[in-house]
């Protein structure tokens, strides 16, 4: 279930309060119907990220619900064009910018005429770039919710857009408040986010809503499979393998869990890192200049439909970023039965329990010393795999689908209600 993080309100809070009293009603009341969704987002299949992972499993999840949903994208063309329903519209790449961004060149103006004509009874943004914008019009137009999934940490991106780190905070803060701050509520992955939020000083109501995984996409592969598969990496027979599964750039801090395989040099640990990005070939010179090439394994980036198998592959997930909205390579872990090694980070408070299913770490020295305790401790390895399973079932699309519909529903009711009492 959702939690909600008040925030400041416009409107007189005596108004406000009816609102919400007469909406948790309705809530509690039920009213079961099937509505019209409408999910943007710059960025859909073919991709493949977090944003992505998440819209997908959403979709899954509304359409179980009996709710009818559609996706308002961007083309990887000029071109605009409709396939079932998902609406792609033409665009270019930006990728100088951010990497794989790109940017609506086409009006869309049959596009948008076509999905207001369809009218759906939400609009759910999930990115605040050019489809955001679409978002926006057509909620405006129709007179309905506009509910913003904040799926990025933009402070931790400044490298990317800002001379420094201070110029590019400030205008992290001022872009997320404006554009944010034009939904009706905000949905935050983590309350880590809701968090940063809250300093921004949002005028809207913000709900945490933890990113559904899909299970069936997390199959466990047979012994004999995982080995051979091990073999092709080049992973030697017997050593425990710590998994990366992302993207290699540098806000995730990879070069960090390289330079901890220094102390493990010799000892039987490989290090696979499972993704591509802007870092790779910076990563795999460090490697070299470490000398413990031997025991970091690149594997490139894999089709989605393969992710699973990779994650069979690994004995602890690990990680050095802490630049994550929501980290659901976190949650497919725990899924998959890997117990979490990850630097310590404000999104990971409600998924990790110390000594249970993982630990969080502030040090190499103790990453290293943590390894080296998981490897000697066999008993611990399959207490820690049953417990991150057993933990891992709080984020199934289920569950997710059920809690945005309930925003879904909360806001659709406050939306009447304070037509009705401004009238």
């Amino acid at each position: 279930m959702y939690k909600e993080v008040p925030g400041n309100k416009h409107i007189n809070q005596h108004y406000y309060e009816e609102c919400f009293v007469i909406s948790r009603k309705v809530l509690q009341e039920g009213s079961e119907f099937a509505m019209k969704i409408l999910l943007t987002s710059d960025w859909y299949l073919p991709a493949v990220n977090g944003v992505v992972t998440s819209i997908m499993n959403l979709k899954k999840g509304l359409q179980a619900r009996g709710h009818d949903v559609k996706i308002l994208t961007l083309s990887f063309r000029a071109r605009s064009y409709t396939c079932q329903d998902v609406v792609y519209i033409g665009s270019v790449d930006v990728g100088m910018i951010y990497p794989c961004a790109r940017l609506r060149v086409a009006l869309a103006r049959k596009e948008v005429q076509e999905l207001l004509e369809w009218g759906p009874d939400v609009v759910h943004s999930n990115c605040e770039f050019s489809t955001y914008f679409l978002a926006h019009e057509i909620a405006r137009k129709l007179n309905i919710p506009l509910i913003h999934t904040y799926h990025t940490v933009y402070q931790d991106y400044t490298h990317y857009f800002a001379p420094n780190r201070m110029i590019g905070q400030r205008i992290a803060r001022e872009f997320s408040r404006w554009t944010a701050g034009r939904a009706q509520a905000v949905i935050a992955p983590t309350a880590k986010v809701a968090e940063i939020l809250r300093g921004y000083d949002l005028n809207n109501s913000i709900y945490v809503v933890p990113t559904g995984i899909d299970a069936g996409r997390l199959q466990p592969l047979h012994e004999e499979e995982r080995q051979k598969q091990r073999q092709q990496l080049g992973i030697s027979a017997g050593h425990t393998v710590l998994l990366y599964l992302g993207r290699l750039a540098h806000e995730k801090n990879c070069q960090e869990l390289i330079r901890a395989m220094v102390p493990l040099k010799g000892r039987p640990v490989t290090l696979l890192l499972v993704g591509d990005g802007p870092a790779r070939k910076e990563l795999e010179q460090l490697a070299c200049t470490l000398n413990v090439e031997q025991q970091v394994v690149f594997a490139g980036m894999v089709p989605p439909e393969q992710v699973g198998e990779y994650y069979a592959l690994g004995d602890l997930f690990v990680s050095a970023s802490v630049s994550e909205a929501q980290g659901l390579t976190y949650a497919e872990a725990l899924l998959a039965g890997l117990p979490l090694l990850c630097r310590r980070d404000g999104c990971l408070n409600d998924i990790i329990v110390n000594g249970e299913n993982g630990w969080q770490y502030q040090t190499v020295d103790e990453f290293v010393k943590r390894v080296e305790w998981f490897c000697a401790n066999p008993y611990f390895r399959q207490r820690a795999r049953s417990c991150a399973k057993q933990q891992s079932k709080r984020f199934t699309v289920e569950a997710f689908a059920a809690s945005v519909e309930q925003v879904y529903k909360q806001q659709q009711a406050m939306l009447h209600c304070y037509k009705k009492v401004i009238a």
